[in-house]
């Protein structure tokens, strides 16, 4: 649906609070979508979507959320041997969707796999936690590392979830065991045959060599925005990301990464932008295949 961008923001000042980047219980947040999305309502955001992890799910829950609410994903793929996480936004539906939501499918059954042989790397680190529990726990959402962090607290061999990753599941940690996952390339492909516009979340986790290596690699070749405005990022850090952003030609986009007591130093949901920057996002968001007014 192809909306006016002007009626959201008419009769607005600015900053505008925006939310392009939060988790729900459907990936690795702690709060259900509709808790999200009411979040969303009472911090007064005006553009809203929700982006777990490698799924859909949460989409028909956060009706509502924002006067302009946008289906969103935050896809997994893989670059130089790490994460690289990509953002998609206004998915459409038909053929293209129909092979995303497949390869989310299949995304999926190896994040199972994936876990049982987490398992067994920390059994053999003389811990051992309940695999098929853990699966089980997470039915009906996307499963991943931070359902391990849980258990870990819960059976007392770490005091909260940092320490887990931090000593057992981070990349590289000795219970980490890497998982197969679309290139960057295949991962906006995948986006954008599905009607998405992509942008690359947050940036700071990649060193300079690496940044400029996959901006100057995708930029323009499906990948049309940064995650510039962050909940975590000072003044100084979103100017830094801004310039880079407008040397590769993408548009600065926004978003907390809520995710509840998984992240407890973000508080809540949304970030504040300037409103031209409001209105750039929001004219970026016409070119992909749709979008929902509350």
């Amino acid at each position: 649906m192809t909306l006016p961008v002007t009626d959201v923001l008419e009769g607005r000042d600015g900053p505008i609070r925006i939310e392009l980047h939060c988790h729900s219980t459907h990936s690795d947040g702690s709060e259900s979508a509709a808790a999200v999305a009411a979040r969303a309502r009472a911090a007064g955001v005006v553009l809203f979507a929700l982006t777990d992890h490698d799924t859909l799910a949460g989409g028909p829950e956060v009706e509502g959320a924002a006067p302009l609410v946008v289906e969103g994903i935050e896809l997994s793929c893989r670059d130089r041997g790490r994460s690289v996480h990509v953002l998609g936004y206004g998915i459409g539906h038909g053929e293209g969707r129909a092979r995303l939501e497949a390869k989310l499918a299949e995304i999926a059954r190896a994040r199972v796999e994936r876990i049982h042989a987490i398992c067994q790397r920390l059994a053999l680190l003389g811990i051992q936690l309940d695999c098929e529990e853990i699966c089980a726990r997470a039915e009906g959402r996307t499963v991943g590392r931070p359902d391990v962090a849980w258990a870990l607290v819960e059976a007392g061999f770490v005091r909260d979830t940092r320490e887990a990753f931090d000593r057992y599941l981070a990349d590289g940690a000795p219970a980490y065991v890497p998982v197969e996952r679309l290139s960057v390339a295949e991962g906006l492909e995948l986006l954008q045959e599905a009607g998405a516009v992509c942008a690359l979340a947050h940036p700071h986790v990649y060193d300079d060599e690496h940044l400029e290596a996959l901006l100057g690699a995708h930029a323009g070749a499906g990948l049309s925005g940064l995650e510039c405005h962050y909940a975590s990022y000072d003044a100084e850090m979103r100017r830094r990301f801004v310039d880079l952003a407008e040397r590769h030609g993408l548009v600065p986009t926004g978003g907390s990464d809520f995710h509840g007591a998984l992240k407890p130093d973000v508080a809540d949901v949304g970030v504040e932008v300037p409103l031209d920057v409001a209105r750039r996002i929001l004219a970026w968001l016409r070119d992909s295949a749709g979008f929902a007014v509350a």
